[in-house]
């Protein structure tokens, strides 16, 4: 039965209306925050309970690490051993003494993908032996921002090699299970973040995404993940072909507007920067929803097949929507035929081949040596000799070919406000299936596209998207559903995720681990 708006509210289920929860004392007498109310709060909320004194960051933070304890082993997402685990650990405790600023997100444990996000003196390996030995002299920008808002960034997570498939897997860290399933993968390639917050292990991480790595395993995980539009928080123009964009996993809505509103920034001189904003995104997102003229896609040309539960999720996602007022059409003819998928598949693995060969060819040259056997996977290898191949003519070639498919969007969104289809064309995938062991052979590469059937265009087209956590299979396994906006309107997405976080809460939806 589809829950009734007004039962919701009685119930009081809502994300911000979390009562203030209770720190216990030790029989030695040592405070401590405990799980059951830690998982209460989303990151905005336990921030709350930190401003008023009825919590400490350093409570939190023993939470957390305790709970990453408890469940790390069954789902692999944090990764390093258990020394570089606990060194970690006291960065993280020492940041506290020192006194944290009193950002949005003030003494709230927060999680860091182990690829994009450059932490001083912290190994980053991102996913494969070529940065094994790679620690960085300083924090990135985005890390900096991070540290500014509050966060205790306390553990590191698991990535595929180079953060280059739609699972996580890889040589170096082994498989990410998503908590739903542990014979399932987490999705990729930011599935260690999203494994942990779904674990309950903090409320929010962060996340890249170049071709869904921030959608597919939010997805494969139940939890919300929005991909902001191109250069909202800046990567590097080259970074995957300015494919790829910044930002997190979360278990609310809310705190994902903020995070973004925290992380958000321009770069001058740069050539492309979207229109800042009139108000920040958590302001914005609390305003009056208009209704919007929102197009469902349920199929994709680019794939073999379409999984029946991911078609039928969007489907229930397109009758939420209509029933708090928005206007649904069914655009799937119009959609499979709008442009030739197959040559955005391949005009996408030009740039981002030729993007990933430059970052692999830096890290030589830092290094002074050839690229050896044993430094990355045999896929990333193939990846990475196809991408070094590409001519200035193709490259030059399939850039024109995604500029043209955005221009295709703005004319698209001319007439519908958000297109809404199933985030990937398979439920999660056994782990084992969709690695990089295996060199890219055609069939391969469908297998990868028929997961990851929906996601590419959003990084083509530059434009926000989302996915939305509304569903669960029969056997428990999470389905989402993805949103993608007009360029630069990422508050539009966040009221509509808001507006169907009320009416279709996920809050409370934890997996048994």
């Amino acid at each position: 039965m589809k829950p009734n708006r007004r039962t919701v509210l009685k119930q009081g289920i809502g994300l911000l209306a979390a009562s203030a929860g209770a720190v216990h004392v030790s029989a030695a007498g040592q405070s401590k925050f405990p799980y059951e109310e830690y998982i209460k709060y989303d990151g905005l909320g336990l921030a709350d309970l930190v401003k008023r004194g009825k919590v400490t960051a350093r409570e939190l933070l023993d939470t957390a690490i305790e709970r990453i304890r408890a469940v790390n082993s069954k789902i692999n997402a944090v990764v390093g051993d258990q020394e570089d685990q606990e060194r970690l650990f006291d960065l993280a405790r020492k940041e506290i003494k020192r006194g944290l600023p009193a950002g949005p997100f003030e003494g709230v444990p927060f999680l860091v993908k182990d690829l994009g996000f450059p932490m001083k003196g912290v190994p980053c390996r991102q996913g494969c032996k070529l940065y094994e030995d790679y620690v960085p002299e300083s924090d990135g920008p985005v890390v900096r921002k991070f540290k500014k808002a509050g966060l205790v960034l306390f553990a590191r997570t698991a990535t595929p090699a180079l953060g280059a498939l739609p699972t996580t897997e890889s040589i170096l860290t082994g498989a990410t299970s998503t908590p739903w399933d542990l014979d399932r993968n987490a999705g990729g390639s930011s599935g260690g973040t999203a494994a942990a917050v779904a674990a309950g292990i903090a409320p929010a991480g962060s996340g890249t995404d170049a071709g869904g790595s921030i959608r597919i395993p939010a997805s494969c995980c139940g939890v919300f993940g929005l991909k902001p539009s191109r250069e909202r928080v800046p990567f590097g123009l080259e970074m995957m072909g300015n494919l790829a964009t910044i930002h997190a996993l979360t278990r609310s809505v809310r705190d994902s507007a903020a995070l973004l509103d925290a992380i958000s920034y321009n770069v001058r001189g740069s050539t492309i920067e979207p229109p800042r904003n009139r108000q920040p995104f958590i302001v914005q997102m609390k305003e009056k929803p208009r209704r919007l003229k929102i197009a469902l896609a349920t199929d994709s040309a680019l794939s073999d097949g379409v999984h029946q539960d991911c078609q039928e999720a969007a489907r229930r996602a397109g009758r939420l929507c209509e029933q708090i007022g928005h206007h649904v059409e069914d655009v799937t003819s119009r959609y499979c035929g709008m442009l030739s998928w197959e040559e955005l598949r391949d005009n996408w693995f030009i740039v981002a081949g030729a993007g990933g060969a430059l970052t692999i060819d830096q890290r030589l040259k830092t290094l002074g040596r050839e690229l050896q056997e044993d430094d990355i996977e045999p896929a990333n290898r193939a990846s990475y000799e196809q991408g070094k191949k590409s001519l200035a003519t193709e490259l030059a070639r399939a850039r024109q070919f995604l500029h043209d498919t955005a221009l295709l969007l703005g004319e698209f969104h001319q007439e519908y406000d958000v297109l809404l289809t199933p985030t990937l064309g398979q439920p999660p995938v056994e782990n084992g299936l969709l690695t990089a062991k295996q060199v890219n052979d055609d069939a391969q590469i469908q297998k990868f596209i028929d997961f990851n059937a929906f996601c590419i265009l959003a990084n083509a087209t530059g434009q926000p998207a989302m996915s939305v956590p509304l569903f669960w299979t029969d056997d428990g396994l999470p389905i989402g559903v993805q949103f993608i906006g007009r360029y630069a309107e990422e508050a539009t997405l966040f009221r509509l995720a808001a507006e169907l976080e009320e009416l279709c809460p996920w809050k409370d939806r934890w997996p048994k681990l």
